[in-house]
């Protein structure tokens, strides 16, 4: 399996702990799904570090804390054709690659991409999440390998 850079607004498919999950002391997400990177840095150790946020069917019970995707950007990332959403409330952090990408077509293990949301899409995912992180509405569950 290949792992590309992970650049902020590449969609992987990763295996997602939600915080409710978390706090109910599960380690492990219970399903495998589309997430965007939301931040890449590399720290001084040389490790990439990213935090992702999950996407969704669910509708969203805050519009606030959500983008949705486009049908014609699911259709070039060839996601499903069922409306979907970032949630900017909450996310993972991991260490790059991590034990819980995977592959992005079940079976088949080429990579663990779909390809990287347009710019003005991610542009509206971060400028949103900011504003959540600043008034505190956005949490990070950090992931153990």
């Amino acid at each position: 399996m290949t792992f590309p850079t992970p650049v902020p607004g590449l969609v992987i498919r990763y295996s997602y702990l939600w915080r409710a999950e978390f706090l109910r002391g599960q380690e492990e997400g219970v399903k495998d799904r589309p997430c965007a990177v939301l931040i890449s840095v590399r720290d001084e150790n040389g490790e990439v570090n990213v935090v992702v946020l999950p996407i969704t069917h669910s509708p969203p019970s805050n519009p606030a804390h959500t983008v949705e995707i486009p049908p014609a950007t699911k259709r070039r990332l060839m996601l499903d054709e069922e409306r979907s959403w970032i949630v900017l409330s909450e996310s993972n952090h991991f260490t790059w690659p991590g034990p819980d990408l995977r592959p992005r077509i079940a079976r088949e293990p080429a990579s663990v991409a779909f390809g990287e949301l347009p710019r003005a899409l991610f542009e509206q995912v971060r400028t949103k999440w900011l504003a959540l992180h600043a008034a505190q509405l956005s949490r990070t569950v950090k992931r153990t390998e």
